[in-house]
């Protein structure tokens, strides 16, 4: 049951979430109606984003889809580049960092360099056709949070939901996390839910594709995550090799994050017998000299045998170009990289199968 507390902010928030809904259900319609107009390119742009404000994983699902059409397609990925101090079109290269490009940018620059070509823009139509003047040789062009931004219509528009907070389930900004109504949802082609537990079971898989009620022409996965071995975030002040199933309850371990959403993230480390202690920001946080100064001190204090810090892989590229980060803690510093594994749900579709088609029917 709700506290009073909780009752009274909702009362306070519900004005403003309806006034919200309908400054965005007007936008909508303006597109819907043509009165406002929506640009389609030669070239195939696949646009992944999500109903929510953050936290549904898609810079993993970016990273999953560009690793498999990379092999085949030459792509670049496209995003605003949230949070960094540049503007306009900015190219990534070797000289990037986090915040001339933003997290996740520099993120997918450093895992697919030489393969991916990687840039942000606030205006899409300008980013697109900037790419387009300086790589004439592209094939395809992933947008990374795309779906309301509607002057630019994707050839492919992919939803991404949490499935432990649907969209279905949630409310409009700022009562909830929605920053579109739930009605939205007609206009993506696929939808994946995401950060599945790992026991699902087909039961659950069907309830979950019977409450998103997509229409027919709506391709409709699952998937969750897959976590790799600890990596030094200060590979060269690395004395050694940590491997998580090697702690002992004699151990302690600091769970850094900067993200929307920390909670799938912690609950991976349950399953081990060390001692948690978590540390959360906000998503992108910049991490102040203070803010290190505070979890210099929390890791001190922390009691073990061993004792280490692990981030997420958003957060390592921004630790490793802080200034403030002490050589002291950099030889404990570690992150957790992520891999999106597809599952099997209630249709037997391959996502990625599925993109490729699209794209073969754009060149037709």
């Amino acid at each position: 049951m709700r506290s009073t507390k909780d009752k009274i902010l909702a009362a306070l928030l519900t004005p403003a979430s309806w006034l919200y809904g309908a400054v965005s259900g007007t936008r909508n319609w303006l597109f819907d109606s043509n009165f406002l107009k929506s640009v389609e390119y030669d070239i195939p742009i696949i646009g992944v984003g999500n109903l929510t404000v953050g936290g549904t994983g898609k810079t993993p699902h970016v990273e999953y889809i560009v690793s498999h059409l990379s092999l085949e397609y030459k792509v670049a990925v496209l995003s605003r580049g949230y949070k960094r101090k540049t503007k306009g079109f900015v190219l990534a290269n070797a000289k990037s960092t986090p915040a001339s490009i933003g997290d996740e940018p520099y993120q997918i620059y450093q895992k697919f360099h030489g393969r991916v070509i990687v840039a942000t823009c606030e205006s899409r139509r300008k980013g697109i056709e900037e790419l387009l003047k300086l790589f004439p040789e592209l094939q395809v062009i992933v947008l990374d949070d795309s779906f309301q931004h509607r002057w630019v219509k994707p050839k492919i528009s992919i939803l991404l939901t949490d499935y432990s907070r649907p969209f279905y389930k949630d409310k409009l900004l700022p009562l909830g996390r929605l920053r579109e109504a739930p009605i939205q949802v007609n206009r993506a082609d696929m939808v994946i839910v995401t950060k599945c537990p790992v026991d699902l079971q087909p039961i659950e898989y069907r309830i979950a594709s019977k409450d998103l009620d997509l229409m027919k022409f709506q391709k409709l996965f699952f998937s969750r995550y897959d976590y790799g071995h600890l990596q030094p975030v200060f590979a060269e002040d690395a004395p050694y090799d940590v491997a998580l199933h090697q702690l002992t309850r004699n151990d302690s371990v600091m769970i850094l994050t900067g993200i929307a959403h920390p909670r799938y993230f912690v609950r991976y480390f349950r399953q081990y017998p060390f001692k948690i202690k978590v540390d959360h920001y906000p998503d992108h946080h910049d991490f102040s000299k203070r803010d290190i100064q505070d979890i210099e001190k929390k890791f001190l204090k922390m009691k073990g045998e061993r004792r280490i810090i692990v981030t997420t892989e958003k957060d390592a590229v921004r630790l490793m170009h802080n200034p403030y980060f002490p050589k002291s803690l950099k030889p404990f510093t570690f992150y957790l990289p992520i891999n999106v594994r597809m599952v099997k749900g209630v249709e037997d579709h391959d996502l990625i199968e599925e993109i490729k088609n699209q794209i073969a029917k754009n060149g037709s």
